[in-house]
């Protein structure tokens, strides 16, 4: 089922499947911020990333001596929500466990996702709350794919990216087969804070940045002008457009986690980034996206 928040800029459309953000429109000229799920580039436009950002190695992972099999980015993204309020600019869904999911995740969790319109601004919550008696191991992350080209043209040359105070970006990559994280450090030279897209800049790789480099990504129009700016406090980020397909939207995607990288051979534990809540905790975040 598809909910609104309006107010006198912008109207949001959530949709209860997956608790998706699907479009941002802005009032006084009808322009979408958001991608619109055409499944000849991909068919989502803003899921969130759970119980996994990524996919653990070959699919599986091992946990308490057992062997579980795992998809990308998890199953939160593909499960019916149920709606927990809905006040003027905030609403609230929420997703507990299941037999199903018991069997490929072996933790009772509650997981909750929020979103609130303010002025030009879409603020996204995240409430992870341990509902088991043991400790519970996840990773969560945001996906929101953006219209680039904004303003309609051929293609997205010319636009561009800019991160907050960074003269370069230092990042690794999931170009592997399996898409797992190569370790290798690579830089993203800037000019300014600011990087343009050439042809072939997405065909090589995703963008994975750690370190907590910056916490502001901004897409550019072909002037040099922001027009959506996501701020977050996570410890790592991606960026993303399907490699080699000349996708006509970009992912800013702020993470509590990652894919393996290609030489992991741990166990759910020993996974970076994993998050540890113990048996009644909650974890909670929160990112921002400005539209101008």
């Amino acid at each position: 089922m598809r909910y609104r928040l309006e107010n006198q800029q912008f109207e949001v459309e959530i949709d209860s499947f997956g608790a998706e953000l699907k479009a941002v429109t802005r009032k006084s000229d009808g322009r979408n911020y958001l991608w619109y799920a055409d499944e000849t580039y991909w068919g989502r436009t803003s899921p969130v990333l759970f119980p996994f950002v990524g996919a653990p190695k070959n699919k599986e992972y091992r946990y308490d001596g057992k062997t579980y099999v795992m998809g990308q980015h998890g199953f939160a993204r593909d499960m019916e929500f149920t709606l927990e309020k809905q006040e003027e600019n905030r609403i609230w869904f929420f997703l507990n466990s299941t037999e199903e999911t018991l069997e490929k995740y072996p933790f009772t969790f509650c997981l909750h996702i929020g979103y609130e319109l303010a002025e030009n601004e879409v603020k996204v919550f995240w409430r992870v709350e341990n509902t088991g008696s043991r400790e519970m191991y996840f990773s969560i992350g945001a996906h929101p794919a953006f219209l680039c080209p904004v303003n309609g043209e051929e293609d997205k040359l010319g636009y561009g990216l800019h991160f907050g105070g960074l003269t370069d970006v230092i990042h690794h990559h999931g170009n592997t087969p399996e898409g797992m994280a190569v370790m290798e450090d690579e830089v993203l030279p800037l000019d300014n804070g600011k990087v343009t897209f050439t042809p072939g800049f997405f065909d090589k790789c995703t963008y994975m940045v750690e370190g907590k480099q910056t916490g502001e990504v901004s897409l550019l129009d072909k002037e040099g002008n922001p027009y959506v700016t996501v701020l977050f406090d996570t410890p790592l980020f991606a960026v993303w457009s399907p490699e080699g397909k000349n996708a006509p939207f970009v992912c800013i995607e702020p993470w509590y986690g990652r894919c393996d990288a290609v030489d992991f051979c741990g166990t759910l534990e020993e996974r970076d980034y994993e998050n540890k809540l113990s048996a009644g905790e909650e974890f909670a975040a929160e990112y921002r996206m400005q539209f101008l």
